[in-house]
């Protein structure tokens, strides 16, 4: 028998529509539970063949786990070690080399010295910064995040300097990225599920939360394939099994603005019952094709092209 386990949080529709879906399909062999941990043995295998991983971005200790349990060959969705790894600038870099439009934007030093550090350890950091080439480049209005941030947390909008420097002044340790604002005329979230099954959604970022996806946008059938392209390009780059993507049309061109989801919110009363029934059936699905494909002792895991690449020597 192998088992798909679901590791998550606080999250209650997803996680058991989707262990109730994949154990109705009734194949042989395959059966879908909530993850349960009583002990975790160095290069011991949890029992698992497949995870999905919903939580682990907020407990250190579940990713320490699955990291563990990967290198003895559970398929682990999203892959442990790339997602220790990645984050929201380092994407955007890598999308102006695939080739998708994204918002200019620049990294900022935290406003406090982390801990355990002190002005020396700046050596190599000019001071002041250029700020007024930084504010040239990016423009305002624009959103100032954090790099490695998600669920909205710490998002300022800035209209001018004075709002800039009142906000960064507020963001102390945190590491922030500062990115020119879209004025768009459509917005989608897309999900991606295993770098080829694509869902995407009208949303609407300014509405509350509860309404985000109430929306309509009038878009052709070429835009709405580039869009399903890009988000197919930035998934298979990176190797994310689940994410979204969100992208903004402005004057005819997509721009991918937050693509670094790989735990995306799949609640049944923020996405809809239409996105919530296609996001259970198809990572129901996909999850099935991980367990029959994956072999013990194996590494089966998913490796973007990006890290396919890097370890081949080519180039980007």
């Amino acid at each position: 028998m192998k088992k798909i386990g679901i590791l998550f949080g606080q999250e209650r529709s997803f996680p058991h529509a989707l262990i109730d879906r994949i154990n109705s399909k009734k194949v042989k062999g395959i059966q879908a539970e909530p993850v349960s941990i009583d002990k975790v043995v160095q290069a011991a295998h949890s029992g698992y063949a497949v995870i999905i991983d919903r939580i682990s971005q907020d407990v250190p200790f579940y990713r320490a786990f699955l990291k563990n349990t990967a290198a003895s060959g559970t398929a682990v969705i999203n892959n442990p070690f790339w997602w220790s790894a990645d984050e929201k600038f380092f994407n955007n870099t890598l999308s102006e080399k695939i080739g998708v439009p994204v918002p200019k934007t620049v990294l900022l030093p935290s406003k406090d010295h982390p801990a355990d550090t002190s002005a020396e350890s700046f050596s190599n950091l000019a001071f002041p910064l250029d700020w007024e080439g930084i504010f040239e480049y990016v423009g305002f209005p624009a959103f100032m995040k954090p790099f490695a941030g998600g669920g909205w947390k710490n998002v300022y909008k800035l209209d001018n300097a004075d709002d800039f420097f009142r906000a960064y002044n507020e963001t102390h340790q945190l590491v922030m990225m500062l990115q020119e604002a879209i004025d768009f005329s459509a917005y989608f979230r897309c999900y991606c599920i295993g770098g080829k099954h694509v869902r995407i959604m009208p949303y609407e970022p300014r509405n509350p939360h509860h309404l985000r996806y109430a929306a309509h946008f009038d878009v052709g059938e070429e835009m709405m394939k580039t869009l399903e392209d890009y988000v197919l390009r930035l998934n298979q780059a990176l190797g994310y099994d689940f994410n979204t993507v969100e992208l903004a049309i402005r004057d005819g061109v997509p721009y991918a603005i937050d693509f670094c989801n790989p735990a995306p919110d799949a609640d049944l009363h923020s996405v809809g019952q239409a996105n919530f029934d296609w996001v259970v059936e198809t990572a129901a699905s996909y999850a099935i094709e991980r367990a029959q494909a994956q072999v013990d002792g194996q590494d089966n895991l998913t490796w973007g092209t990006f890290m396919k690449g890097a370890v081949n020597g080519a180039k980007l």
